[in-house]
């Protein structure tokens, strides 16, 4: 059985709201429907499916959690995506893929995780 897609990345956040804005605002996910869990938490969707899970650290539900290094999405648009950031003055490097020439933009969201979007090399800032 081959994987075949990211399905989505889950992040235990004490800053649930300064999260939903951001990965809206910023990296253009949409906030959607969300089962009725016992615990607060958002999910965001990537087209239809629902990407980033975020789950909302509240006392009593504090255990310790591993380190995302990172994790990245396939987009275009990176003259937007790249306009959008300076915008909103949001930190961010990018590098050319060896060969492949793809961009990727890192930026780090409000909880310090590293996100890389990528670009087609097809595009250019």
């Amino acid at each position: 059985m081959p994987l075949t897609s990211l399905d989505h990345v889950n992040i235990r956040t004490r800053n649930l709201p300064e999260m939903v804005r951001f990965y809206q605002e910023v990296v253009g996910l949409r906030d959607g429907e969300r089962p009725p869990f016992s615990f607060p938490g958002a999910w965001l969707y990537c087209g239809d499916r629902a990407a980033l899970h975020l789950v909302e650290v509240t006392e009593g539900n504090e255990s310790s959690v591993g380190q995302i290094d990172h994790f990245a999405f396939m987009a275009s648009g990176l003259r937007e995506f790249v306009a959008n950031l300076e915008e909103r003055s949001v930190e961010y490097s990018t590098r050319t893929i060896p060969e492949l020439g793809n961009t990727q933009v890192n930026v780090n969201d409000p909880d310090g995780n590293r996100i890389e979007i990528q670009f087609l090399s097809s595009e250019s800032a």
